[in-house]
């Protein structure tokens, strides 16, 4: 019997988890706070003891937690770990930080962020890669594609088994247009790709290089700083000058009163007058009664000059103006990438692309917001601004940038930063984000961005892929098929302990990855010929309406690496 899945919370990643789940034909159950016109669905408070039983937590085999607020979702986990300690919890978090801590503490229990699963691909899509996921193999993020063969493809006629021999892709999984086989099958018997056959697969990640800083691009660095700062300096030079000027005029006046003056002592009754600390009171006490009213309007005038220019240096040095001019030094002249909104998904592009060895820029309205700081421990600069406004964007560079991502947490507001990135650069590539999928891809069709990409479509696979396998590698769509990716530990009770991996792969349609032994990794054509043994590890993906297969399995075999 197929384990019962309980969905919490039916927001837009939450509902469309629920509906993704009910696809692959799983035994779902969801829970909303607000009246739903849908099926198999209980409305109520969802951290209700009463309303989780009525779902059947005390039957269920996982719980997804998908509201998009952590402290609701820790409740929810509390609640249902009292009813279900061994039950398998999917926790959305967007603190990825808790979310390792709970991993660590709690058995069962997997934190997974929307975040985190869409930024890559939000990246991989600006460097002009239509990916549809990542998958981790190897200890790096495979990016994956999915290749619908036509008439015209390079692949049409091509031999599977000439794909699966090279090291740098791996087939993940395949779908023939005109015959039910499996991959395997079909790289054994021969098969070539023919005209609507779909095939997913990821493509080893080349290692990022960071761009050497040349010392013309130091100069250039330097220059702009200059300038930065001597744009935000014109306030702070002036009442400079005109303190030194006053501390000049009345030394000098000082002297010319009284020759006996020595012009150290003058210079120092002058300053201690203006700035209050006092010294050398002497001078002005002996000198004529205009000089004791002259002294006495410039202590009124250098109390007020004093505290602007300290106003306006503690700003030049420590306020927003210091940032403007480190960004001046930091910003990169040409091929670098914009990032306008610092929220989940944001930090994570910006992130994934400065690994990979490419120049960010971030666009940010809060400066106090939850990622200013991280981001520019990464050394990328951070511009404090509207990037819908085109000064905004001018200040980034827009004319010479490779790209542009309109991240958001607004999808009016990224269309509106797409537009006006539109019209001050007319071939740059822009990739927005739409929360809705279905809208996302009528904007793309309507303004000719160059993707326009949901978090929730591309975060909800793994979610759903979670909940069926266990801790996933990766998943993905293929057609209207749900396929997930994972690492299962065989050991003398499991299913495959003991077969040949050419069998188990045609009789479950799975594929097999690669096989990690004790004595070293398995690829290629050697896997098909391989008996899995004790402490092997099989990586491998199967279609997630398949996964009885593995259900037959202790959680405890299922491996993350």
């Amino acid at each position: 019997m197929k384990p019962k899945i309980i969905v919490c919370g039916l927001g837009n990643t939450g509902y469309w988890v629920f509906s993704l789940l009910r696809q692959q034909g799983a035994q779902v159950i969801g829970i909303s706070s607000q009246p739903i016109d849908e099926e198999h669905v209980v409305v109520g408070d969802l951290r209700s003891p009463d309303v989780l039983v009525q779902a059947g937590i005390h039957d269920a085999s996982a719980l997804l937690l998908m509201t998009s607020d952590d402290a609701l979702n820790l409740a929810i986990l509390t609640q249902a770990r009292v009813l279900n300690p061994r039950l398998l919890i999917i926790n959305r978090l967007l603190n990825e930080g808790l979310g390792s801590r709970l991993d660590q503490t709690l058995s069962y229990h997997v934190s997974m962020s929307v975040s985190a699963l869409s930024g890559p691909i939000f990246a991989y899509a600006a460097l002009g890669n239509a990916a549809i996921g990542q998958i981790d193999l190897m200890g790096r993020n495979w990016p994956m594609y999915e290749e619908l063969i036509d008439g015209n493809h390079p692949w049409n006629g091509v031999l599977l088994r000439h794909l699966w021999e090279n090291r740098d892709r791996m087939l993940i999984y395949y779908q023939a247009a005109h015959q039910q086989v499996d991959l395997v099958s079909a790289v054994l018997q021969d098969h070539k790709l023919a005209v609507g056959d779909r095939l997913i697969i990821a493509t080893r990640p080349s290692p990022g290089r960071m761009q050497r800083l040349t010392w013309e691009r130091r100069i250039r660095s330097f220059l702009a700083g200059l300038r930065q700062f001597r744009r935000q300096s014109q306030a702070a030079l002036a009442i400079t000058l005109v303190l030194f000027l006053l501390i000049a005029a009345a030394t000098l006046i000082y002297i010319s009163v009284n020759f006996n003056i020595a012009i150290a002592d003058a210079l120092y009754f002058t300053v201690g007058m203006l700035t209050g600390a006092g010294g050398h009171e002497e001078v002005a006490e002996q000198a004529p009664v205009a000089i004791k009213i002259f002294t006495a309007i410039m202590m009124l005038v250098g109390a007020g000059v004093i505290g602007v220019f300290y106003a306006l240096l503690n700003d030049l040095v420590l306020g927003t103006h210091f940032h403007q001019v480190w960004n001046a030094v930091q910003l990169p002249q040409r091929h670098h990438y914009i990032v306008c909104g610092l929220g989940g998904v944001g930090f994570q592009i910006a992130r994934q692309l400065k690994l990979g060895g490419h120049d960010v820029v971030v666009i940010e309205r809060d400066a106090q917001g939850r990622f200013v700081n991280s981001i520019r421990a990464l050394k990328i600069p951070v511009i404090v601004g509207d990037a819908s406004l085109p000064d905004t964007l001018k200040e980034a560079r827009i004319t010479t940038a490779t790209g542009l991502l309109a991240v958001t947490s607004y999808d009016t507001g990224n269309l509106e930063i797409a537009l006006a990135a539109k019209s001050l650069a007319h071939q740059l590539p822009i990739v927005v984000r739409n929360q809705d999928p279905n809208f996302a891809r009528q904007v793309q069709q309507v303004f000719e961005f160059e993707q326009v990409l949901s978090p929730t479509e591309l975060a909800a696979p793994s979610f759903a892929a979670a909940a069926l396998g266990g801790q996933v590698l990766g998943s993905g769509m293929t057609g209207q098929s749900l396929w997930v990716a994972l690492g299962t530990l065989i050991t003398p009770g499991h299913t495959f302990f003991g077969k040949r991996v050419a069998d188990i792969a045609q009789e479950a349609d799975l594929v097999p990855l690669y096989i990690q032994t004790p004595q070293g990794a398995l690829h290629g054509f050697d896997l098909f010929s391989y008996t899995l043994d004790n402490q092997d590890v099989l990586y491998l993906t199967i279609p997630a309406n398949k996964l009885e297969e593995l259900w037959r399995t202790v959680p405890s075999q299922l491996s993350t690496r």
